[in-house]
């Protein structure tokens, strides 16, 4: 894992420098603003300092791992300070959980914790993974020394009962078995086995949250409107959704924005929307077919965003999908399009997939996760996310308009995996 500081005076400027050195699929870790200092501090505009990680596969560096050196109690690392103890008590998760927040509080203060912070590194062989045990069956064959509270910091003694209790704390979330293995099994590979708690805890949240990757929320369009279909199945939440973004299109970023609804099936669905854009004050279109569609790109020609609202159906409905297929690839042909598919975190894991496979088969899309406040398992965001690869642009925790709605924050999520606040 690379993870590098860049600065420049703003972040996009910062992200630019950062692509261009490590390839576009380097990732934001932290953001703070850093006032000057000196004298003439008062003088010099402040500017923005931004932390980034890549994975040494993508970055096309072809370099064995170099295995982390374990950190000393009371020793300062030019990396990162840890603090080190022997009396670590792994009956609950709670030791796993501080350490996250002690990560989280690093990235508000703006002062990251680097598993590796530069590619020039010499080779080094790492030793190979050993595989994790669970954290039950840790305490029962060490109940004795867990109790008695009589752990060293080193050795693999340790290592197995720490990622033992994250293993437990992700298979409690329903994060998927193999992809427990393969985050523990790449920490182990990079960082080899004899590291203290807080070095384990702090590289699997920094690779976890590589695993998500950065947000993607709506992107402005380079010109015209951009039109946005938001697909998905019955109750998942697309119509609220829908009036969350514009509510804050409309009003913070004075957008001019119009509602399209191709849901001819529901009639308190359509209602439901044109009672939002008769708030917001924005036109609202119901669309039956190719003709009603061809006539909306006519009228919305000046608009900044086109918000399309599609049936909501079984995903097995081959019909009604291949209908908002040719739909979404006759606007494409026109102009900006985004597709998001809205996913309920309370649906079953098995199900999510067959919803994901089934719209992955017509068009490419990112994910909307609505329902978080309805659930206290957030693994099935991460399964989704390691299984389609597809960007996640927002969440939603709740039925307000327009506050319940954000855009995805991986750091958020990876803490509440781990067990963090």
């Amino acid at each position: 894992m690379i993870i590098k500081k860049y600065s420049a005076k703003t972040e996009d400027e910062a992200m630019n420098i950062a692509k261009k050195e490590l390839g576009a699929d380097v990732v934001l870790m932290n953001s703070r603003t850093v006032k000057q200092k000196g004298i003439l501090k008062l003088f010099k505009a402040p500017f923005v300092e931004i932390t980034v990680a890549l994975e040494e596969q993508q970055s096309g560096i072809d370099k064995k791992p170099q295995p982390m050196p374990p950190v000393q109690i009371g020793e300062s690392s030019s990396r990162v300070d840890y603090y080190a103890r022997d009396d670590i008590d792994l009956k609950t998760i709670s030791q796993v959980a501080e350490v996250v927040n002690k990560q989280e509080r690093n990235n508000e203060n703006g002062s990251a914790t680097p598993v590796n912070e530069t590619k020039d590194v010499a080779p080094n062989p790492a030793p190979a993974p050993a595989p994790y045990k669970s954290a039950k069956k840790v305490m029962e064959e060490d109940t004795k020394a867990i109790n008695n509270n009589i752990m060293s910091t080193e050795g693999v003694d340790d290592s197995d009962k720490v990622y033992g209790v994250i293993a437990e704390s992700l298979e409690d979330n329903e994060v998927k078995s193999s992809f427990v293995e393969q985050i523990i099994g790449e920490t182990q590979k990079y960082g080899g086995e004899e590291m203290p708690m807080e070095y384990i805890v702090s590289h699997i949240y920094q690779r976890m949250i590589l695993k998500f990757g950065n947000p993607e929320p709506i992107k402005p369009a380079e010109k015209g409107p951009k039109y946005i279909f938001f697909v998905g199945t019955t109750g998942v939440g697309k119509t609220t959704t829908i009036a969350k973004i514009a509510s804050k299109m409309r009003l913070e970023e004075k957008k001019k924005v119009a509602f399209i609804t191709a849901d001819t099936y529901r009639i308190a669905a359509a209602e439901q929307l044109h009672t939002y854009a008769n708030i917001l004050q924005v036109p609202f279109v119901i669309i039956y077919n190719m003709d009603d569609l061809n006539q909306a790109l006519t009228n919305f020609q000046d608009f900044d965003y086109v918000l399309v609202d599609t049936a909501g159906h079984s995903h097995k409905n081959e019909e009604q999908r291949d209908t908002m297929a040719e739909y979404i690839n006759f606007v494409k042909e026109k102009t900006e399009i985004e597709v998001f598919l809205v996913l309920s975190a309370t649906t079953k894991y098995t199900d999510l997939l067959s919803v994901v496979d089934c719209y992955k088969e017509v068009f490419d899309y990112k994910i909307i996760f609505t329902k978080l406040d309805e659930t206290s398992s957030y693994g099935n965001i991460l399964n989704i996310r390691m299984h389609t690869l597809a960007p996640i642009g927002y969440v939603t925790t709740g039925q307000n308009v327009p506050d319940d709605i954000e855009v995805f924050n991986p750091q958020s999520i990876v803490k509440k995996l781990l067990g963090g606040r």
